[in-house]
């Protein structure tokens, strides 16, 4: 579309909204007409806050995804995380299978490399619980909590 269309296009598409609001609202006469208020410099400030607010948090939210591995859940994928672990600041191990077999990676501030080839094992049920973006302690604290609700659970049932 050129220019000339889209101007033509907008003004009609104006027209047609001032119009079905001016058949849908009723007009009150007023003895005298209150004066047009203004938003100015508050409403932009409002307006500017409000959208580096929604701003930092969608760069928050892309942050934290990054930071702590969060990854989509898909069935069918060729490659697939086993396990990571972090062993530096900017550096992590990390357990990929592919095929029939699991790499072990050292990932690294722009480096990856290989540090060791295996065949792939079947994984216990405790080994299969999520890692939470590297946390060892994770399944460990789930398990300690489940032994605790079942001791709080007998002690109240005796």
């Amino acid at each position: 579309m050129s220019r000339p269309d889209i101007r033509a296009l907008a003004a009609t598409a104006l027209a047609c909204i001032s119009f079905s609001a001016g058949a849908v609202l009723p007009t009150v006469p007023t003895a005298a007409a209150e004066p047009v208020r203004s938003f100015g410099a508050a409403g932009l400030l409002q307006a500017g806050l409000g959208l580096a607010v929604v701003l930092a948090l969608i760069f928050l939210c892309a942050w934290a995804a990054r930071r702590f591995g969060l990854q989509q859940v898909g069935g069918g994928r060729l490659l697939k995380v086993v396990s990571s672990a972090m062993v530096g600041q900017r550096e992590r191990v990390v357990v990929v299978e592919i095929g029939g077999s699991w790499l072990v990676l050292g990932v690294a501030a722009g480096q990856v490399s290989a540090l060791h080839t295996m065949p792939a094992q079947k994984l216990s049920e405790s080994d299969a619980a999520p890692s939470f973006g590297g946390l060892a302690g994770a399944s460990a604290f789930s398990q300690r909590l489940a032994e605790s609700l079942n001791k709080l659970k007998k002690r109240d049932g005796q």
